[in-house]
């Protein structure tokens, strides 16, 4: 597995932020209406949830360089929801400028740390800074898959998706055990049950399917015992935010 340093990982969240403005900056006004890849989302609700989650990311590292804590969203799942739909609607300009500000406010929180600064501790899942810089990663590069505008899964890089495997094997139910062979890369078990799938298929096409996306190079077999199976139903997503507050 590709191990991911805090510098690798700052050059991700750059590079992931560019491929979300780059996206944004192609739209007009009737694209940010339209649907996204997310069922009962349009373009718009994708683009307030990027920006919140930027901006609730940015807050834990200001707040932890401070030696303090602050929950991940004001009003938690709910102010998150309130939050999201109160933005969807936006017009493109203020769209581009929340999200503008946004990212730059968390690239510039993240681009601050020194060595020690990544192992801070956060409110958020109870973890530190670094824990923190994967998931607005998470965020930014599926989020920008979910925009629909034709950059799918494929486009995902193997640290990405290797991340994936690791971060969502909580998706695998109890009892079971998943072997993932990405074609022409190693292999990796994730679930510690006894029950054994394998599922095989291009790597990105793997990490598409444990993220509830759709894997879009067709190349995805699930077997168990030799035999061909349908690909196991997975668990939800592992929640960062309480859904009662």
């Amino acid at each position: 597995m590709t191990a991911i340093t805090p510098e690798k990982l700052r050059d991700e969240l750059h590079r992931a932020a560019d491929a979300v403005a780059g996206i944004t900056a192609t739209f007009s006004e009737e694209d940010i209406k339209a649907p996204s890849e997310l069922p009962g989302w349009t373009r718009g609700h994708v683009l307030a949830h990027i920006c919140g989650i930027a901006s609730a990311m940015a807050r834990q590292l200001e707040y932890a360089a401070r030696g303090e804590s602050i929950e991940l969203y004001d009003g938690g799942f709910e102010g998150r929801t309130r939050a999201i739909e109160m933005a969807a609607g936006h017009s493109l300009a203020e769209h581009r400028s929340d999200l503008e500000a946004s990212l730059e406010r968390a690239l510039t929180a993240f681009d601050a740390l020194d060595e020690s600064g990544w192992s801070k501790p956060i409110s958020y899942r109870g973890g530190v800074v670094f824990d923190g810089g994967l998931a607005l990663w998470r965020e930014l590069v599926i989020h920008a898959t979910d925009l629909g505008t034709g950059r799918g899964p494929e486009t995902w890089s193997r640290p990405f998706c290797e991340h994936l495997f690791d971060f969502l094997s909580a998706r695998v139910p109890d009892g079971q055990r998943f072997v993932l062979q990405p074609l022409g890369l190693p292999d990796q078990g994730i679930g510690t049950g006894g029950h054994s799938t394998v599922i095989s298929g291009m790597i990105t096409d793997i990490a598409a399917w444990l993220a509830g996306r759709t894997p879009t190079l067709g190349s995805l077999r699930a077997t168990a015992a030799a035999d061909g199976v349908d690909l196991p139903e997975l668990l939800p997503w592992p929640a960062g935010v309480p859904v009662n507050n």
